[in-house]
């Protein structure tokens, strides 16, 4: 305990440090204060069905992202998943569009006509998902509205609709502003800040419910909430591990390697992960079940039917495909980050071999089978947590809380914090202070692979 005290009297005796932790948290004032003011004409009192309905089933996911603004019909409502959205289509478009691949070559100029194009695109995908959130509201809780804001003012949009959509836009545009500044003057990546920020926020929440749903229920008692907040713990201990991954493979797995000169600082290992896809594959997967709801809304209007199947959150179906597709996202990220071609060159030229392995092509492909074969446990210990929210949900745990018992929610958390805390050493170690652990260094998610 003194020990945690004096560091963080070391990390405010630094005054840059000081300065852009107190800038990051000014920053995230604004965004939870903007994350309740409502639509203009809606009556926040009204909305209640709305709410409960949006906190429901995949709705959830996308209303833990935003902090509980979706729920709240905020001006943020869409939140930042429009940009993350568009970065994924422009880090796709890299690997298979040449002018990308040119731009990314660039530099900084390159990398800053990249960024306009996202924020571009982040428009697009606005423009598509914020008519489909106002419609909703408009068609099915009209009464939340003012009915002098129902008035239509060109063709059939009434002004409540223009008036919405011109602020949804406006709302995420800002977020990623509030983003990109805590990136530059304050502390941690500040996309994944609000990201997690909006998920810690929900949090409260789910300890609320679930308790009251325990004691209130007489569904277990105390007992069983302790249980379950030691299990979440245990979890969150685990995806610890997932996150930082194993950043080196041992000689007697990848055979030992030897020479003259280091590879990568490390002799006889090779700088391999486990995990090295990190959480983008569970990101990848999500936008792709979120496909259906746009089928049943067009095709079907029955509880029942085929697509119904894949949105039921804690439906078998659904998390039977979800888990499949991680696993086949995971490899395919995997392949497209990590080149064990330009591995294979890199050793040559630091004056390292695998014996019995010719330099060259024989050991890019001995380097590719060792990938394909770490990859697998590490794609399937990723898919487990990514479906540990449903796993719970059997045995009574409430909705909101088994959010927080796994998949990409508990993932970006445990993945920002460790960032910010690396970085928030890095600050203290630059000035001969001591870090933030008794032995080693704090593993972010960026450190040495990808996510």
């Amino acid at each position: 305990m003194k020990k945690f005290i004096e560091t963080i009297k070391n990390i405010f005796r630094i005054e840059d440090l000081r300065k852009r932790i107190l800038y990051t948290l000014f920053i995230i004032l604004i965004y939870r204060l903007g994350a309740h003011v409502v639509l203009p004409g809606i009556n926040p009192g009204a909305l209640s069905a709305f709410t409960k309905s949006a906190q429901e089933g995949l709705l959830g996911m996308l209303d833990l992202f935003s902090g509980g603004a979706f729920s709240n019909a905020s001006i943020f409502a869409l939140g930042i998943m429009p940009y993350i959205s568009a970065s994924i289509v422009i880090q796709l478009m890299t690997l298979a569009v040449p002018y990308f691949q040119r731009l990314q070559k660039e530099g900084e100029s390159g990398r800053k006509k990249l960024n306009q194009i996202t924020r571009y695109l982040t428009v697009a995908v606005v423009a598509i998902q914020g008519p489909a959130y106002i419609a909703n509201i408009q068609g099915q809780f009209s009464g939340a509205i003012s009915p002098a804001m129902l008035t239509p003012i060109i063709g059939h949009l009434s002004v409540f609709a223009v008036t919405s959509f011109i602020l949804l836009i406006s709302g995420t545009l800002f977020i990623m502003w509030l983003g990109e500044r805590i990136t530059d003057n304050g502390i941690g990546n500040g996309i994944s800040m609000i990201i997690m920020i909006g998920i810690i926020a929900r949090l409260p929440f789910a300890l609320k419910a679930e308790f009251s749903s325990r004691i209130g229920d007489m569904n277990g008692g105390p007992i069983i909430f302790i249980i379950e907040l030691i299990i979440m713990m245990l979890i969150i201990a685990f995806c610890i591990m997932l996150v930082q991954g194993t950043r080196r493979v041992p000689v007697q797995y990848a055979k030992r390697i030897v020479g003259n000169k280091q590879y990568g600082g490390v002799r006889n290992f090779l700088p391999l992960k486990v995990n090295a896809a990190g959480v983008m594959p569970i990101i990848f997967a999500q936008a792709i079940m979120f496909l259906p709801l746009t089928f049943v809304s067009v095709t079907e209007q029955s509880t029942g039917g085929f697509w119904h199947s894949f949105i039921d959150y804690n439906g078998w179906g659904y998390n039977i495909v979800f888990f499949l597709m991680i696993i086949l996202f995971t490899y395919f990220y995997t392949a497209i980050t990590i080149n064990p071609q330009q591995i294979a060159e890199d050793l040559k030229k630091n004056g390292g071999f695998i014996p019995g392995t010719k330099p060259g092509k024989q050991t890019a492909q001995l380097i590719e089978d060792i990938m394909s074969k770490i990859t697998l446990p590490g794609s399937i210990f990723l898919a487990i947590v990514a479906i540990l929210p449903a796993i719970v949900r059997l045995f009574g745990v409430n909705q909101q809380f088994a959010q927080f018992f796994g998949g990409t929610s508990l993932l970006i958390m445990v993945g920002v914090v460790l960032d910010t805390l690396q970085q928030i050493e890095s600050h203290l170690l630059m000035r001969h202070y001591d870090g933030l652990t008794k032995s080693g260094r704090i593993k972010g998610r960026y450190s040495g692979g990808a996510y």
